[in-house]
C-alpha cells in the first residue's frame, strides 16, 4: 500500500473519508479481516459506524482493486490488501485461519484451463483446506490415529478395485 492511504485513495479517484481511511487500515492491519472485525476496528478508531457504512467501503476498494475480497466454502467473506499478484490461501478447517501462500509454480499458471469453453478468464481462486500447525498440535494422536483409518479405507478399496477386476 502506499504510504499515505488518503493519497492511494485518491490516485484511484475514491473520495477520502475517515471512514473508508479507517476500512483501508483495518484490511492493511489485518490480512483475511472479515466485514464484522473491519467494523470493530473502525469503531475502535473513528467512533460510530454502521456495518452497512462498512460494507459500503469495502465494497468501493475491492471495485477499484485496492483490496480483494475472497469467500473460502462455510466462511464469511473476508479481505486482504494484498491484490494484483497470483497468490492463493491455506485455510484451517478447525479454527478457520486463513494464510496466503505464494502459487505452487510461479506464474499464473491457474489461468489457464484446461477447457475455457469460450470464457475470457481473469482470475482463479486456489484454496488449499487442511489444518494449521496450532490444530495440528493440538490434536496430535487423533490426527494418526485418522490418517491410519483413511490408510485403511483406501487399503480396502484398493482390495475390492483388485478382486472385481479378477
Amino acid at each position: 500500500m502506499a504510504a499515505d492511504p488518503a493519497d492511494l485513495l485518491r490516485q484511484n479517484g475514491i473520495q477520502v473519508t475517515a471512514q473508508r481511511l479507517a476500512v483501508l487500515r483495518a484490511v492493511t492491519g489485518r490480512p483475511h479481516i472479515t466485514a464484522d472485525a473491519v467494523a470493530e476496528s473502525v469503531r475502535a478508531e473513528i467512533g460510530a459506524i454502521s456495518l452497512q457504512s462498512v460494507y459500503d467501503a469495502l465494497g468501493v476498494l475491492v471495485a477499484q482493486g485496492l483490496i480483494r475480497r475472497i469467500q473460502p466454502a462455510g466462511s464469511p467473506a473476508r479481505f486482504e490488501d494484498r491484490v494484483g499478484d497470483n497468490h492463493h490461501h491455506l485455510i484451517c478447517r478447525i479454527c478457520g485461519r486463513v494464510v496466503d501462500v505464494d502459487c505452487a509454480v510461479g506464474d499464473a499458471p491457474c489461468l489457464t484451463a484446461s477447457d475455457d469453453r469460450g470464457y475470457e478468464i481473469d482470475e482463479a481462486e486456489v484454496a488449499y483446506w487442511g489444518r494449521c500447525p496450532d490444530c495440528v498440535k493440538r490434536s496430535g494422536a487423533r490426527s494418526k490415529s485418522r490418517q491410519q483409518a483413511r490408510k485403511a479405507d483406501a487399503a480396502k478399496a484398493r482390495a475390492k478395485k483388485m478382486a472385481r477386476t479378477k
